[in-house]
C-alpha cells in the first residue's frame, strides 16, 4: 500500500453509457465537492521538508487539526522573512482550507527556487500535482508530475500521482506505462495494480485488466477499490451478480469511502435494469 497519505485520490466517477445497443461501465475523474471542506484536503502526515526549524515543524504540526491557525502563523512568520519554511506550510494550507488552486501555484514556485535536495523538490511538485487535480487542470497535474518524475525517476508514488493524472486525461497508455514501471519498483502496492487495471479496462484489455486486479485483491482481500474495479470488469463480463456481489462488499467494508459511493450508484443503475438504461 501507498507509504503516504495522498493529496487526493479515487478511482473517479463511474458512469454507464450506451451505445450500439449495449451497455459499458467508464471512470472517470470524479470532481472535487466543494462542500466537504478541510478533511477532505489532506496534507501528508510527513510533508517533504524544504527547511528546517521549530517554527517551521510547529507550523506543519497543525496542518491536520488546525489549518487555520497554520495560515495565520504562515503569513506572520513569511511577513516576518519566513522564506521557503513559511511558504510551504502557507501553501498546504490554502489546500487543506479548499483553495486548491493557490496552493499548488504556491507549490510550484517552492519547488522550483528551492535549494533542497531534489527527493524533497519532487514531492513538493507532487504534492502541487495532486493540488491541481483537486482544482480540477489535469493537464496542469500531468505537467508538474512530469517534473517530480524527472527528479526521482524511480519514485513509485511520483509515477502512480502521474497516472493518476494521465487517466483524468484519458492518457491510458501513458497511465499504464507509468504504473508498471512504479510496480517494478514496488510489485506489492495495489493501488498501483487496480489504477492499471482501470486504464487497462479503458483500452479494451480484459484480461489483463482482470489479472492486475485480482493480484491486488490476492494482495489485500478487503481493498475496496479493487472490489469496485472487480465488480466493473464482472458487469462488463455479464456477470451481474458478481458484480452485485463485490460492489455490496466494498460498501461494507468502506461504507464511508468514495469507492463505497460509487459502487452504490452502480448497484442503482444494475437494479434499473436495461428499461431504465
Amino acid at each position: 500500500m501507498r507509504t503516504r497519505a495522498p493529496i487526493v485520490a479515487g478511482l473517479g466517477l463511474l458512469l454507464l453509457a450506451a451505445g450500439g445497443g449495449a451497455a459499458w461501465w467508464e471512470a472517470r475523474p470524479a470532481p472535487l465537492d466543494e462542500s466537504q471542506g478541510a478533511e477532505s484536503l489532506p496534507v501528508p502526515p510527513v510533508p517533504p521538508r524544504v527547511a528546517q526549524g521549530e517554527r517551521y515543524e510547529s507550523c506543519l504540526a497543525m496542518l491536520p487539526n488546525d489549518p487555520r491557525g497554520a495560515e495565520l502563523l504562515a503569513e506572520q512568520w513569511q511577513t516576518a522573512g519566513g522564506g521557503a519554511g513559511a511558504e510551504h506550510c502557507l501553501a498546504l494550507a490554502r489546500i487543506a482550507l479548499g483553495d486548491p488552486e493557490e496552493g499548488a501555484t504556491l507549490l510550484e514556485q517552492i519547488a522550483g527556487g528551492s535549494a533542497a535536495p531534489g527527493v524533497a523538490r519532487a514531492v513538493v511538485y507532487d504534492q502541487a500535482g495532486q493540488a491541481w487535480l483537486m482544482a480540477g487542470q489535469a493537464g496542469r497535474a500531468f505537467a508538474v508530475a512530469t517534473l517530480a518524475v524527472d527528479l526521482a525517476p524511480d519514485n513509485p508514488d511520483l509515477l502512480i500521482d502521474r497516472a493518476l493524472a494521465a487517466e483524468a486525461l484519458s492518457r491510458w497508455q501513458d497511465a499504464v506505462d507509468d504504473l508498471g514501471r512504479a510496480l517494478e519498483s514496488d510489485p506489492r502496492r495495489p493501488d498501483a495494480l487496480v489504477l492499471r487495471g482501470s486504464a487497462l479496462r479503458q483500452l479494451g484489455q480484459l484480461a489483463q485488466a482482470r489479472a492486475d486486479v485480482e493480484r491486488a485483491l490476492a494482495l489485500d482481500p478487503e481493498d475496496a477499490e479493487a472490489l469496485l474495479e472487480r465488480g466493473i470488469l464482472r458487469q462488463r463480463g455479464e456477470d451481474r451478480s458478481g458484480a452485485r456481489q463485490d460492489w455490496e462488499r466494498a460498501i461494507t467494508l468502506a461504507p464511508d469511502s468514495q469507492a463505497a459511493d460509487l459502487a452504490r450508484q452502480n448497484l442503482a443503475l444494475l437494479e434499473a435494469g436495461p428499461a431504465r438504461r
